[in-house]
């Protein structure tokens, strides 16, 4: 296994990164990609990209689609999700992009198959000043519908299932893994939030997703501070690694943890939440993951940068000695 990252493109950050030990990345420009001129990726964009990260001794081990966590209303291919008759067009843009994306030699991409962003509460007081992303059901429960709702559970895995069964062939003949994200956090079934479902938002969802293709290229980002949201008990992330690591369908893992569970939260620092995370490592071990961790969200503080350099230097650091324990006990 390896510390990865994600985060900002810029030479400062491979910089960082590159001090940090960190070999692995998944970032990227937000623009120059090719996606201002055609709506998807160029293969030479993508190659100088794949370069640049390299001249720093670090490998461009996936790349984000412009399929975000960011809602729809910021969506660079929108279409996907609303189910518009514009989708194929959007598809067809998806398609290229992996096209691109394998003759830049980038074999994973990852990506969010969502109408909502990524839903919080304000934030809650961390240690020594600190603060974690915070989310309670009971605080935001009443807020308003969402313009484009209401959108149901079978119209949702009408719009997945649609995008899934006409990419991932294309995707398999490219030899680029697909992974994609969790809906973060999830909601209860028949109610979801402001009207639109999360059915990526509970383990028996994520199951499902993985059905809809037998391809190996159809698989996960796996965000395991996200399938913790989606759980009462910390045991139930320990066995959704085992049941999709030991299906070969983890693609890249997000390594945070919080504390709390299903409908109510904190994002904390990796070794105060509720989940045991040597446990966890365990367990990606021994489902034979050789792939890449890396922190995603971090806690905020005054005294670090906008993107939390301090809080990610710390996070980095204990996943590399969590990669070192279990290697040491193999």
């Amino acid at each position: 296994m390896h510390v990865g990252s994600q985060i900002p493109y810029s030479p400062e950050n491979l910089q960082f990164l590159c001090q940090m030990g960190v070999r692995h990345v998944d970032t990227a420009p937000s623009t120059g990609l090719g996606i201002e001129e055609d709506g998807h990726w160029h293969a030479d964009a993508l190659c100088r990209l794949r370069e640049e990260v390299e001249s720093y001794g670090i490998e461009l081990a996936a790349l984000h689609l412009p399929l975000t966590s960011a809602g729809i209303e910021k969506q660079v291919w929108p279409h996907i999700m609303l189910g518009t008759p514009e989708r194929d067009r959007d598809i067809e843009q998806v398609c290229r992009s992996i096209e691109a994306a394998a003759q830049a030699g980038i074999t994973t991409l990852l990506y969010n198959l969502a109408i909502l962003p990524v839903v919080r509460g304000a934030r809650s007081p961390g240690r020594g000043g600190t603060t974690y992303s915070h989310f309670d059901y009971d605080e935001l429960r009443d807020d308003p519908p969402h313009p484009i709702g209401p959108v149901s559970a079978e119209e949702a895995w009408e719009r997945i299932a649609y995008y899934v069964e006409r990419v991932i062939p294309v995707a398999e003949e490219y030899g680029v893994r697909m992974g994609c994200h969790q809906h973060d956090p999830g909601f209860p079934a028949g109610v979801g939030y402001r009207g639109i479902e999360r059915v990526l938002g509970s383990i028996e969802g994520v199951k499902r997703f993985i059905d809809l293709h037998p391809s190996a290229y159809h698989g996960l980002n796996f965000c395991q501070g996200t399938v913790a949201e989606m759980c009462s008990s910390p045991d139930e992330v320990y066995d959704a690694i085992r049941y999709f690591g030991s299906r070969g369908r983890i693609f890249w893992v997000h390594f945070r943890n919080i504390r709390g569970g299903y409908l109510r939260f904190d994002e904390v620092f990796p070794d105060e939440g509720d989940v045991d995370m040597c446990k966890a490592i365990r367990a990606y071990r021994d489902v034979g993951y050789d792939g890449v961790l890396v922190p995603d969200h971090v806690p905020h503080s005054s005294l670090d940068t906008r993107i939390g350099h301090r809080a990610r230097a710390f996070c980095l650091g204990y996943i590399r000695g969590l990669i070192q324990m279990v290697e040491s006990e193999s």
